[in-house]
């Protein structure tokens, strides 16, 4: 039973302890997160608008406020083995909000699994012009991801040992053949090329950029083996990917006085340039449809009652998704996967305030840890969760200020301890739980 789940990768229950894996390779899956060509991206939009000592500090402030939000949200899911949808069930959402949580989750990331898709296709069309049309390459790209997701955590890392290496030396070739054709000393030192940003909204950036990914760090922490891990792979993975992958956008927006930094690495270095391209892209989807996969999955199961193998609707959702991106409508709805964002901070607020503070559902999680399953029953709904989601996402919305993202984060945290203290936070309805199967070894049996 336990070889079963192991290869559905625990979608529905606990990660046993036997299948907890060393912190530096999800450390090399966390830089190779980070590390992707958003990361070139935010880079060369800071570059581009401010100098390279302030877009260090922004890339520095940036970094402090993901990596504090992975480590106290990552060290939950180290510490209860469960996946952010499934977890939220225990952690103030009840067994509807985590549903609503999963369903975000799974929309959010499969609409950027293909918009990701779309633009490899547009890559590998201009690699090899004419060879097959665009849609026939992004649905190949797509696929091709899907079967590495589909083989689970152990395929991922795979692709993070070959991708995240090539990467970085492919970034590394394409800031040395750029910067040789410039003064290094004035690109550190030269005014902005573009529009002043200041470094405050340069932090926002950066925190915004990958928020998404922090909310839902218990999908990747769960396989870690203490709290320890979960810190160095973050501190490790997070530092290096910003700063390293950043800066090189960084300088490279200076040299070029551009920000548009796919056709600064396209149009100094070609083929390389390409191929930058198409693997910071993929490092990142793979994650994209994984962390969908694992909302969908427990959407279904709280929703219909129905347990659906992690394989199964990863092969499903990768093909839909696929399909959608050849089609090119998923490019229609970029505007609304931004707004669907803003109902991500939020959910680690309240998380946090529970799991820390309230503890309202602690104990169960607590006592069931144990024994290495789930907790028997879940609260069916909790209405003050709801209420102080949606409002933490409307301030987050409506904000034009400072980082909206921590700052709804910050309020649903607030809120949500403050109903707490006043007794406003109760479960309506109770839920039972169905066990998929016991762990291998007591949870709690992981430092």
């Amino acid at each position: 039973m336990v070889s079963t789940v192991h290869a559905d990768d625990f979608a529905l229950s606990r990660v046993a302890s036997g299948a907890r894996k060393p912190w530096f390779g999800i450390a090399v899956q966390r830089f190779g997160q980070v590390s992707a060509l958003s990361q070139f991206l935010l880079g060369a939009t800071l570059g581009y608008s401010m100098t390279f000592g302030e877009a260090a500090l922004a890339l520095l402030f940036g970094s402090i406020i993901l990596e504090v939000i992975m480590c106290i949200v990552g060290i939950i899911g180290q510490k209860e083995g469960l996946n952010t949808a499934l977890l939220a069930r225990w952690t103030g959402f009840g067994e509807i909000g985590a549903s609503l949580v999963g369903l975000a989750i799974g929309i959010s990331l499969i609409g950027w699994f293909g918009i990701q898709s779309a633009i490899s296709a547009k890559s590998l069309d201009a690699l090899m012009p004419g060879a097959l049309p665009i849609w026939l390459w992004s649905l190949l790209f797509g696929l091709a991801v899907t079967a590495i997701v589909a083989w689970g955590f152990v395929g991922m890392q795979w692709l993070a040992n070959v991708t995240v290496p090539l990467f970085l030396v492919l970034v590394g070739w394409s800031v040395l053949s750029e910067l040789s054709r410039h003064d290094f000393g004035q690109l550190l030192t030269g005014p902005a090329p573009g529009p002043v940003m200041s470094v405050w909204q340069g932090t926002g950036i950066v925190a915004g950029g990958l928020i998404v990914g922090a909310i839902i760090t218990a999908d990747m922490t769960r396989y870690n083996r203490s709290k320890a891990d979960v810190v160095k792979q973050t501190v490790v993975g997070v530092s290096l990917g910003e700063f390293v992958i950043g800066l090189a956008g960084v300088l490279l927006a200076h040299a070029a006085a551009s920000g548009d930094i796919v056709a600064i690495v396209t149009s100094s270095i070609g083929f390389v340039g390409l191929i930058i391209v198409i693997t910071g892209t993929l490092k990142i989807n793979d994650w994209n449809l994984y962390s969908s996969t694992l909302g969908l999955v427990n959407f279904i199961a709280t929703t219909f009652g129905r347990n659906l193998h992690r394989v199964t609707t990863t092969i499903v959702l990768g093909v839909v998704g696929s399909i959608l991106a050849a089609a090119g409508i998923l490019s229609q709805f970029t505007g609304f996967l931004l707004i669907l964002g803003v109902a991500f901070p939020p959910i680690a607020g309240i998380m946090v305030a529970e799991y820390f503070v309230v503890k309202r559902w602690r104990d169960d999680l607590d006592v069931s840890r144990a024994a290495g399953v789930l907790p028997p029953t879940a609260p069916r709904i909790v209405p003050a969760t709801i209420v102080i989601w949606l409002v933490s996402a409307i301030v987050g919305y409506m904000t034009t200020w400072g980082i909206p993202a921590l700052l709804s984060l910050v309020l649903s945290m607030v809120l949500y301890i403050v109903a707490g203290k006043l007794g406003w936070v109760g479960g309506v309805g109770i839920a039972e739980t169905k066990q998929t199967a016991a762990a291998a070894a007591p949870a709690d049996a992981i430092a």
